[in-house]
């Protein structure tokens, strides 16, 4: 495995998950307080996201005609800009200005997702998914770090509060953009379950295991951002519960994002990829449960943990599974067919979550998610054996053994 390539791309995750950590605490918050209309608080996440799934295909031709490295390093920038932007819209109290700054903070996420990608193209195939679980652990640093800039940031400018955070985040984003100039190109060993060649689009699309690798990151994102994005406005707006204990648990909802990365990658390759997404599907639900017995700050802190983890395991699982629909030539454009649907979903679930919460409350929003990992359910058990799904994947050890 290429470690360079790893090491910048997990420091570079750190980074991106602590601007999204708070972005997704205070974005609601900030939201609520330069508009008079609650529906509209987490318009500005909404605005993001949406930023964030018009820009995936741009991004992915942008990376195709430039190199990973160069479209990373100019997204970093973007997102400096944004949340510099951002701090100039709390000095002046303008909500436009902030969605606007959330729109060119969004522009990076949609890079930012493709750092997986990146890694799994920076290792033999063999070690795909333990390279995706490992990227997405820099993200627990994150969870550390964006709770704690959020908290006394908020006080670094005493007469515009927020403002700190935000050039803070300006300077971590800065530090990014030189990190990924350090980037080598994809590995030549990359070999994909196909043979190499460049076939149409819908072609690669209208296989089985294609959509519903595709599903389930749908249904995994999608379900995550209506749940995440909801959460601090419902905590700290309708139940009043502090800006501290919202942190927790946002806290506790990265943690159970990214900590499962430690043993995900190794799961796939015991279990398969079909069952670790069931067991996604199952933390999910829970997630679901648990938030229909109550809203305590244990109901929320239990409930997105779980949410989290139940993320973990769908969407590492659904990363592995879509790797193996493709070939090194056609990956930038079925990347992007991926990217685009579970980017879209995802934002119109974060436009979803304010209005939900505003005029349905909480417990009908955790009534949601149920019908649809059933369906996800339904296409898992549908692939379940398809030829292009290996039941696990051989140790890496297992197969030089066999070589040899």
């Amino acid at each position: 495995m290429r470690n360079r390539n790893l090491i910048i791309l997990i420091t570079c995750q750190l980074i991106s998950a602590t601007g999204s950590i708070v972005f997704v605490t205070l974005g609601g918050i900030i939201g609520s307080t330069l508009t008079s209309k609650l529906a509209w608080a987490t318009l500005p996440i909404s605005v993001a996201v949406l930023a964030t799934a018009t820009t995936t295909v741009p991004a992915t031709l942008l990376m195709r005609r430039f190199g990973r490295s160069k479209g990373f390093a100019v997204a970093s920038l973007s997102a400096a800009l944004g949340v510099s932007t951002a701090a100039w819209a709390l000095s002046v109290s303008s909500f436009g200005l902030f969605l606007i700054a959330a729109a060119i903070f969004g522009i990076n996420m949609a890079f930012t997702q493709q750092y997986r990608y990146a890694a799994a193209e920076s290792v033999a195939a063999r070690y795909v998914p333990r390279a995706i679980s490992f990227v997405l652990l820099g993200a627990i640093g994150g969870a550390f770090v964006g709770p704690e800039l959020a908290k006394h940031g908020q006080s670094w400018f005493g007469g515009v509060q927020h403002s700190g955070t935000m050039l803070g985040l300006a300077a971590l984003y800065t530090v990014q953009a030189m990190l990924f100039l350090l980037l080598q190109p994809a590995t030549e060993e990359h070999e994909s379950h196909l043979v190499k060649s460049q076939r149409p689009i819908l072609d690669i699309i209208r296989q089985p295991v294609f959509m519903v690798a595709v599903l389930g990151g749908i249904a995994g994102y999608g379900l995550m951002t209506l749940l995440m994005t909801a959460t601090p406005l419902s905590m700290h707006v309708k139940d009043g519960h502090s800006i501290e204990a919202t942190s927790n648990v946002i806290r506790a909802h990265v943690l159970g994002m990214y900590v499962p990365s430690l043993v995900s990658g190794f799961l796939i390759e015991r279990l398969g990829v079909v069952r670790m997404m069931f067991m996604g599907v199952l933390g999910l639900s829970a997630a679901s449960i648990v938030g229909l017995q109550g809203q305590s700050v244990m109901h929320y802190w239990w409930a997105l943990l779980l949410l989290g983890v139940g993320w973990n395991f769908l969407f590492v699982g659904g990363t592995t599974m879509l790797t193996y629909t493709y070939s090194m030539e056609e990956r930038f454009r079925a990347q992007a067919v991926n990217e685009f649907f579970v980017f879209g979903t995802s934002a119109t679930a974060s436009l979803l979550a304010g209005t939900v919460i505003h005029y349905f409350g909480w417990h009908k929003l955790m009534w949601i998610p149920l019908p649809v990992l059933l369906v996800v359910c339904v296409a898992l058990i549908s692939v379940r054996k398809n030829e292009l799904l290996p039941h696990r994947i051989a140790r890496p050890e297992t197969q030089e053994n066999n070589h040899e």
